[in-house]
């Protein structure tokens, strides 16, 4: 056998091999294994089409319910203003480890925004990363926006699956 093929043949039975030890990740996800309290922060900027782009920064608590609901509260700032909201909607998690969350954000029991993300569970359903899909105000009209978020779990609900 001419060096070459050797190396390739060794490359290929490297590449078999390895893939047939790693372990399946299908299912290791779902709503009902994201469940539970969140801690998060946000960043990123929203463009603003009278003023341009403006930064954007949030902190805040997220309780996910196994029913695929989601509450919480937030406390962010936009461009250097400053405002408490609260928050409401629903997430999914697909077995592959990826979502989808939509919420509803209010000031003072007004609404002001609706948020649709992106999401992926890391570190065995501990950690989400998301990034803002799309934004969308309550006159319809859309902002663009470059926003990321990550959460990491704080405690686990009571309704949620125990069996990890």
């Amino acid at each position: 056998m001419k060096p070459l093929n050797k190396v390739v043949a060794a490359f290929a039975f490297a590449l078999v091999t390895a893939g047939s030890a790693i372990p399946s990740r299908a299912g290791q996800c779902s709503t009902t294994k994201g469940a539970g309290s969140y801690a998060f922060t946000l960043s990123g900027t929203l463009i603003i089409p009278t003023i341009g782009p403006v930064p954007i920064a949030a902190v805040g608590r997220a309780d996910l319910k196994a029913d695929g609901t989601v509450s919480g509260t937030e406390a962010r700032n936009v461009g250097g203003q400053y405002a408490d909201e609260t928050f409401k909607g629903t997430f999914s998690i697909n077995a592959d480890c990826t979502g989808t969350t939509t919420i509803n954000f209010y000031e003072q029991g007004q609404l002001v925004r609706i948020s649709v993300l992106s999401t992926i569970q890391d570190d065995d359903n501990n950690e989400i990363r998301m990034v803002q899909e799309s934004l969308t105000l309550p006159n319809g009209e859309v902002l663009p926006a470059i926003l990321t978020v990550d959460a990491r779990r704080i405690d686990r609900n009571e309704d949620c699956n125990q069996d990890r």
